[in-house]
């Protein structure tokens, strides 16, 4: 049994939280929001994010950020991605040498281009820092669906501590020394799932997805071997999985952004209406910075920042990436003749 505080009560955290605590351990979640908190206590229940999944009766909760962090073994930290680096400052002051930051949000930073790890290693060195991402909706999580996922550190000892406390007959966790590759897929793919529901909004069908989710990755594993990252990674359930579940699944809240956006919603609009952080927005400016830095042909991610920050219509993005120039679909193949 572990003591663990969960920092963030989206979806994502909260369903994190039932896993951790069905597992035996001590489970505190923390919000900035007292009125989230008081639900939380009242109703056992996130009766806005997570409606009918039902939290044990020993979780804690709390508003008060040095009372959730202070002494505890495990930090998950479950806030969005935009703001892990001001979660991590004020975390900071309560953090003691040696306790596990697991960083389960998904983004780049768009100011430095950093990763949630390096943000939480430069905010935080006393912390062991890892991942934990793959194919995994809260919505299915929370209510003890099958899902596996990888958990990532630089030690192994790290990652395997972080598969220990998670790891139940529903909840599988792999482990992997490739930090790198796995927050680079798991922030990538939102964007490509972008494209994906806007596919799905202008009506578009099997044969478009599939075209996406495909060249989706190639464009993700580009960019993240351009970085130093393993193919392995991208080609596994942090990378090709994840992407084939957020482009795919009702649950995707980039899809169903993405879907708003090719029906007509500006993208302001499109996230009104999903109401929860749509990831894949933050981080398309980061990609295709990281794009240019590595000098690295991204043409799906590209034509979603046009869509995104320069009015394009989706239509006419479309249209753009159908009429490329024509070229081999792998050019590491060689003819015979």
């Amino acid at each position: 049994m572990a003591d663990i505080a969960v920092i963030g009560a989206g979806s994502w955290g909260i369903a994190l939280a039932k896993v951790l605590a069905t597992n035996g351990n001590r489970v505190t979640v923390w919000s900035i929001l007292e009125e989230e908190i008081d639900m939380l206590r009242r109703n056992r229940e996130h009766t806005q994010k997570l409606p009918g999944v039902k939290l044990p009766e020993e979780m804690r909760f709390t508003s008060e950020l040095e009372e959730a962090v202070r002494g505890k073994e495990y930090l998950i930290l479950a806030v969005p991605s935009v703001f892990t680096r001001s979660t991590a400052k004020s975390m900071a002051p309560f953090v003691q040498q040696g306790q596990v930051i697991v960083c389960v949000a998904k983004g780049i930073e768009e100011q430095t281009l950093m990763t949630l790890s390096d943000i939480v290693e430069e905010e935080i060195p006393a912390a062991e820092v890892a991942v934990m991402c793959g194919p995994s909706h809260a919505e299915e999580v929370g209510i003890g669906l099958p899902t596996t996922v990888v958990a990532g550190a630089r030690r192994r000892s790290v990652a395997e501590r972080v598969q220990d406390i998670f790891m139940n007959e529903v909840f599988r966790v792999y482990t992997s020394p490739d930090v790198l590759g796995m927050e680079l897929g798991g922030s990538l793919k939102n964007v490509i799932a972008l494209a994906a529901g806007m596919a799905d909004g202008l009506g578009y069908g099997d044969n478009s997805k599939a075209a996406l989710i495909t060249r989706g990755i190639s464009e993700m594993a580009r960019l993240a071997l351009a970085m130093g990252a393993k193919y392995e990674t991208l080609s596994g359930l942090t990378g090709i999985g994840d992407l084939i579940v957020t482009c795919e699944s009702r649950h995707s809240r980039n899809r169903k952004a993405g879907m708003l956006i090719g029906q007509g919603h500006t993208v302001q609009q499109a996230m009104d209406e999903v109401n929860m952080v749509v990831e894949g927005v933050y981080s398309a400016k980061a990609a295709i910075a990281l794009a240019r830095k590595y000098e690295v042909d991204m043409p799906i991610i590209e034509a979603v920042n046009r869509v995104l920050f320069e009015g394009k219509p989706v239509k006419e993005a479309v249209s753009e990436l159908m009429r490329r120039d024509r070229r081999a679909e792998h050019s590491s193949l060689e003819w015979t003749e």
